[in-house]
């Protein structure tokens, strides 16, 4: 009896040590935590572990039947993945979120993403209406009419912690410029 008395107390100390080994969650992780969206592929993404978490992203909000600013914006995204080369996909992504996603099914996103020659890193989101609303709330970028959305980048180094905006219809050399300024943030040392 004594025997199983003490594997109960090895288990329950065992777990507890599993537990206190476990690290805490970032501030962007809980902040944007892991919603789920499905991008032009079909397949499900959690906002923060898959598209986030240990990389620089450029992101913005579009829907792929705007007659306005959406695509000038997203050629300009267009650039900025030329400007990426490989680090596309590795240490940096670009996510387009549909404003409109009862409408941008993965299909029309993938056909969208086509016409851009979008590359592997280059993710357009959409998924449950309320899943998008809530992803787009966080990032400061819900809007009510579709025809409202911005035409804001939001740039951003998980590791580090640098966000910064930036005007989505600016010239692209401008763009990249900002987009290297945030991949190339170093860690502060402590």
């Amino acid at each position: 009896m004594k025997s199983i008395a003490l594997i109960a107390i090895f288990f329950v100390l065992g777990v507890i040590q599993v537990h206190a080994q476990q690290p805490e969650p970032s501030a962007a992780q809980k902040y944007f935590t892991d919603t789920v969206l499905i991008n032009q592929n079909g397949e499900k993404m959690r906002f923060y572990s898959d598209l986030l978490k240990g990389k620089t992203v450029i992101i913005d909000s579009f829907f792929a039947t705007c007659q306005g600013s959406c695509l000038p914006m997203n050629r300009n995204l267009e650039k900025v993945q030329e400007a990426l080369g490989d680090r596309l996909g590795k240490e940096a992504v670009i996510i387009s979120i549909s404003v409109d996603p009862t409408v941008d099914t993965p299909t029309t996103l993938k056909a969208y993403s086509q016409k851009l020659n979008a590359r592997p890193g280059w993710y357009f989101l959409t998924g449950d209406k309320e899943n998008v609303e809530f992803v787009l709330k966080k990032l400061g970028q819900f809007v009510d009419n579709k025809q409202d959305h911005l035409n804001i980048f939001i740039i951003g180094n998980e590791r580090t912690g640098l966000w910064k905006k930036a005007f989505g219809l600016a010239k692209s050399e401008e763009l990249i410029k900002v987009v290297d300024s945030v991949i190339n943030d170093k860690p502060t040392q402590e």
